[in-house]
């Protein structure tokens, strides 16, 4: 099997379409969603139903938690709740549902996936550091957690102590934990503006980042005719 796990895709039909047709180029055999969908770009509803038809496994991200509800948004600056109160608009009381029924966590074959972290998961959480891996790793049943959030690659192992590890190529190694974040489709922040997912291949037992250009111009113009604010198309351009 070689999975193609990927998420964050805050409604960047354009990255998005890049990433499945980079994956299908690949050889990916199974999709993996690790929650997001939706929140900050143009295409809400059209990346919603995309992920939604391709019935693979999903987490709720907190921005797909959000456009599921009612009210403002907890914890949210006022740039992510203008977008926000913008995507509602967009997505069906369908839409809406499908969202909220969406589990924080689960188990697909032999690892595990969550949006934030495996500690407090609804909490929405982040991690950024070997600390902040520590708290998840002790939660962590599978040899292998798949986690979102914080658009950044990046691999963290746990072998005694916990350790950050190069994510370009990483193959596992029996006996240790592995804590990957595998970026963002839609919006990296890590100061690469290419779309983000990993290809996880169970019979080399090796991941693979993949980093992908798209039509970067189409995703800004889009945000701006919808009436989304200028900066969200900036922040694409500078991968921040």
């Amino acid at each position: 099997m070689r999975f193609a796990i990927f998420g964050d895709i805050h409604a960047n039909l354009h990255a998005l379409e890049a990433v499945l047709a980079d994956a299908k180029e690949q050889g990916c055999t199974h999709h993996v969603c690790m929650g997001d969908i939706v929140g900050y770009n143009a295409f809400p509803k059209q990346c919603l139903d995309i992920v939604r038809e391709m019935d693979c496994p999903v987490v709720k991200g907190n921005h797909d938690e959000q456009a599921s509800m009612l009210g403002d948004q907890d914890g949210f600056n006022p740039l992510a709740e203008e977008a926000m109160n913008w995507t509602r608009d967009q997505l069906t009381n369908t839409d809406k549902e499908w969202l909220r029924t969406l589990r924080l966590q689960r188990q697909v074959r032999d690892f595990t996936i969550v949006h934030a972290t495996l500690d407090t998961p609804h909490k929405w959480g982040y991690i950024f550091n070997q600390l902040d891996a520590a708290a998840s790793f002790n939660y962590q049943t599978t040899a292998l957690c798949f986690v979102g959030h914080t658009h950044t690659p990046k691999a963290y192992v746990r072998d005694g102590s916990v350790r950050t590890l190069p994510l370009d190529v990483l193959p596992l190694q029996l006996g240790k934990r592995y804590l990957v974040n595998v970026g963002s489709v839609g919006q990296p922040r890590d100061g690469d503006h290419r779309a983000s997912y990993v290809i996880y291949d169970t019979a080399k037992n090796e991941l693979t980042l993949r980093r992908l250009d798209y039509n970067l111009e189409a995703a800004q113009k889009a945000i701006l005719q919808a009436g989304l604010p200028a900066k969200l198309a900036e922040r694409l351009a500078v991968g921040r």
